[in-house]
């Protein structure tokens, strides 16, 4: 528990290293964080392109498909960039590590946060567009905040633990960057995990949805933000258990390896 208390305790020091981060994050761009919103959007239609012009897949027949998209993109987004980003940056910082004593968690979590300020002008205009698109959202679409709050505890317990490995073992950087490109393929993003024609391949939709974490935290976030309906309990339980056990174990392997760290950056 101390070690997220410390962000508490040293918040002036996190804030210095957030709003560093985040000025190297946009230095020399003139857009800035617009590349948030282009990023996404960008690729969404790329994947329009792909699946509703040239493979004419069956999800890409549904209404506003492109809002079903962006709202799986925005969460993908910030996880791939938050613990792809994370996982380098105490080799980053290795100089202030070496020269300084403080908190050194406090390093990959403010890179986390530099990108979750991207996530949170997509989610804001995501609320904005789906409840001038979408209806059938306005009288739930709020619970998506609460939802994307837990998915951002998810994720820098990720990222911490990915950090701290980091530093023993640099073979991990390439780990993460080699799996998160199967793992976008396997969590409900371009797809949805409901429907008739998923039905004969149940076990396979079964193992997509509950053994990869961001399956149900993207189900339950997208469920009140795109579709208008409460998340189904269960994967609104799930988030919340991986939510505490990401930033258990982040908190687990950053202690096991903080007397090192300095010395092995």
């Amino acid at each position: 528990m101390s070690t997220y208390l410390d962000v508490l305790r040293y918040r002036e020091l996190l804030g210095n290293l957030f709003r560093r981060d985040l000025q190297a994050k946009y230095r020399g761009s003139a857009l800035g964080v617009v590349w948030t919103v282009a990023n996404p959007i960008m690729l969404m239609g790329v994947y329009l392109l792909v699946f509703g012009v040239v493979w004419k897949s069956n999800f890409a027949t549904g209404g506003h498909y492109p809002l079903f998209l962006l709202t799986g993109l925005a969460l993908w987004t910030f996880f791939a960039a938050s613990v792809q980003s994370a996982t380098r940056s105490m080799l980053d910082n290795a100089n202030l590590i070496r020269k300084t004593r403080f908190p050194r968690q406090l390093v990959p979590l403010s890179v986390v946060f530099a990108h979750l300020v991207s996530f949170a002008v997509m989610l804001v205009l995501l609320l904005v567009v789906n409840f001038i698109a979408l209806p059938r959202v306005r009288a739930t679409e709020l619970l998506a905040i609460p939802l994307a709050l837990l998915f951002v505890g998810l994720v820098c317990g990720i990222a911490l633990a990915a950090a701290s490995l980091n530093v023993l073992f640099r073979d991990i950087e390439f780990i993460v960057a080699a799996l998160l490109v199967p793992l976008f393929f396997l969590t409900p993003i371009l797809y949805s995990l409901t429907g008739p024609q998923l039905e004969k391949h149940r076990h396979v939709v079964d193992v997509i949805h509950w053994v990869n974490p961001l399956s149900p935290a993207i189900e339950a976030v997208r469920a009140p933000l795109f579709a208008g309906t409460l998340p189904r309990w269960t994967d609104a339980l799930y988030l919340v258990v991986a939510c505490a056990l990401a930033l258990a174990l982040g908190a687990l392997v950053f202690r096991s390896v903080d007397d090192q760290i300095a010395i092995e950056v």
